[in-house]
């Protein structure tokens, strides 16, 4: 049996694609002011950027219960890290794949997120981070033009898709680092 979100958390169901339009109000983030290179750089410094959080005091205990842990957000950006490889890698390998769709927040519950190892999910987090950064490392010359296409038919190329998918981690690792100040 499949479990169903956590009701206390409410599901995200924004698309975020705005991001490649205009800076995050809560974040800062600009998805125009780096160089596409730069994207593989950008991720090990955000999967390097968990480490000192996860090793803190009570990282399993949400601030609200209506807001995920430090441990809850780490294990999503560990996934995402390891969803957005598989996709550039379809986008690399195949003319115009359709990525599944992802259920973050089913995800969360079934793979409960908040009862995992830091020390684990650390490692595993590390892992993904380097494992996509080196992926968006061989990216050259004209691959960054490919494209694929999200399950609701939002088109990406391979540059567009990087700079979408790097907001996610940096913005919850700031707000995970804000809240542990």
């Amino acid at each position: 049996m499949t479990e169903r979100a956590d009701p206390t958390i409410t599901p995200d169901t924004k698309d975020w694609t705005w991001v490649l339009e205009r800076e995050c109000p809560e974040c800062g983030f600009d998805a125009s002011a780096f160089a596409r290179e730069q994207v593989g750089a950008m991720i090990r410094a955000n999967a390097a950027g968990w480490s000192p959080l996860l090793a803190a005091g009570d990282v399993a205990r949400r601030p609200e219960p209506d807001v995920w842990s430090a441990l809850e957000y780490a294990c999503h950006v560990r996934d995402g890290f390891r969803i957005y490889d598989q996709r550039l890698e379809l986008m690399l390998t195949q003319d115009g794949p359709r990525y599944p769709n992802w259920d973050q927040d089913a995800t969360a519950v079934e793979d409960r997120y908040g009862g995992q190892d830091p020390g684990v999910v650390t490692d595993e987090l590390r892992r993904a981070g380097l494992d996509l950064a080196d992926r968006f490392d061989s990216v050259a010359g004209a691959q960054w033009e490919r494209t694929g296409f999200r399950s609701d038919g939002a088109e990406f190329t391979v540059e567009s898709f990087a700079r979408y998918f790097i907001h996610d981690p940096v913005h919850h690792l700031r707000e995970v680092a804000d809240r542990a100040r």
